[in-house]
């Protein structure tokens, strides 16, 4: 389902521009993230939304640097709107597309990734787009280095089988694995909208952390 565009983000989402959030110019951002982000640690979130998970994260950690990508250019204004208000020095939100995040970020340069509640692509011929793919793994692998984590957390069962099973075939060591978040020993301080809304209907959430 696409949304439907609100015509005044297109001009309101300009006092964010080059500050909190970037739209083009990103090769050119390839290995000099702690320009704008002067933090040790870099953590990176895919497919923000509207940017409860990264905000509040970033209010709780503020050594580290955040960034979050979003591809939908209405909804990449909220995280930043939120950034800003908050006067957050550590998140920047990027409007672009996640496939080409091999050609914003240097080898190395993010130790984190999160995926929170990614578009699970039910249709197998899909399955290339799923944020879990090999091919992504592949991708995360070149940008964390040996020893970055990725935490993922889904609603979507099948979409967890799959993936627990992508990251067994790419090797990666599995360092937590719940199938219920909430009911386990796991620490979850921050959710995300969705998380919020289909905890209190009482999904479960499933939640992994992998080392690369």
């Amino acid at each position: 389902m696409r949304l439907r565009k609100k015509p005044w983000i297109s001009e309101a989402i300009s006092e964010y521009k080059d500050d909190y959030i970037y739209f083009d110019k990103l090769t050119e951002r390839k290995g000099k993230w702690r320009e704008v982000l002067p933090f040790e640690t870099l953590a990176l979130e895919i497919g923000c939304g509207k940017g409860a998970f990264i905000n509040g994260l970033a209010e709780l950690q503020p050594l580290v640097g955040f960034i979050g990508v979003e591809s939908q250019h209405d909804i990449s204004y909220y995280p930043a709107k939120s950034a800003k208000e908050a006067e957050r020095k550590n998140v920047k939100i990027i409007c672009n597309d996640a496939a080409y995040l091999e050609e914003w970020f240097a080898p190395g340069e993010i130790k984190m990734i999160y995926l929170n509640f990614s578009d699970p692509w039910p249709k197998a011929r899909h399955a290339k787009r799923r944020l879990t793919h090999k091919n992504f793994l592949a991708i995360y692998r070149n940008l964390l280095g040996k020893g970055g984590i990725l935490k993922f957390k889904t609603d979507n069962r099948a979409l967890f089988d799959f993936s627990l099973e992508e990251f067994k075939e790419f090797g990666l060591q599995i360092n937590a694995l719940s199938y219920d978040l909430h009911h386990s020993e796991f620490e979850n301080l921050v959710q995300t909208e969705y998380e919020t809304k289909f905890s209190a209907k009482g999904k479960p959430i499933c939640f992994c952390e992998v080392i690369f």
